[in-house]
Order: structure tokens, then sequence, then C-alpha cells
């Protein structure tokens, strides 16, 4: 019986064995009960290029306070946040990889959010 974490890095496996194949920037989501976090990472997988989180004191500033990084404005925010450091980068194009998250709340927030700024995936 696997547990929940080991059921969702499987899930997360073949997407990124996908994403290696295609040879682009990878744009990693990982979301916990408290926070979400986005990492730009190279095509090679060699380097972060960028990253957001709502870890980030001026973003938990912004947020008000302890407690409010696990909202759907919350990942919004880092969505974009995490655009304009990709662009502030040089990448225009990324690959989505939701790490065996569900497509939904949080994760789409974010997905959503990065596009709108300007990120291609």
């Amino acid at each position: 019986m696997l547990t929940k974490k080991e059921q969702r890095l499987r899930r997360a496996k073949q997407t990124r064995i996908r994403i290696a194949q295609q040879g682009t920037a990878r744009l990693t989501v990982n979301r916990t009960n408290l926070h979400i976090y986005a990492t730009l990472i190279s095509d090679d997988g060699s380097k972060v290029l960028a990253t957001a989180s709502t870890v980030e004191a001026d973003l938990r500033k912004e947020l008000g306070g302890a407690g409010k990084g696990a909202t759907v404005a919350a990942a919004q925010n880092v969505g974009k946040r995490i655009a304009e450091k990709a662009k502030a980068a040089g990448v225009e194009k990324v690959a989505f990889d939701r790490a065996g998250f569900a497509y939904h709340g949080r994760v789409k927030a974010l997905a959503e959010a990065a596009r709108e700024a300007g990120l291609q995936f």
C-alpha cells in the first residue's frame, strides 16, 4: 500500500519524463497546507532560474500575515510573481509541472495567473 505522498510522486514521475523530452524550462508547483511554492527550473534541469512563494516576506505582508498563504488569492499572487521573474530571466515558454497535484483550486489559480501575466504553457 502506497502512502499519499508516494502516490503523488508516482503520478509526477511520468510527467517529468515527458517534460524532459520536450527540452523546455519547467515551472514546478508544490503545495502544502500553509503555503504554495513555484519554481522555474532550466531546460536541462541543472539550475533554478526563479522562485516565488507565499513564504516571501513582502508577499506575506501583502496577504495579511501568517496563515494567509493557503488561499486561491495567494496562489494567484505567486503565479503573477513567477511569471514576472521568468520574463526577467529571459524565459517566455515553460512546461507546467503540477508535481502530481490535481489541476484544481490553488494549483489552477497559480497556473492561470501565470498565463495571464504572459507565460506560455
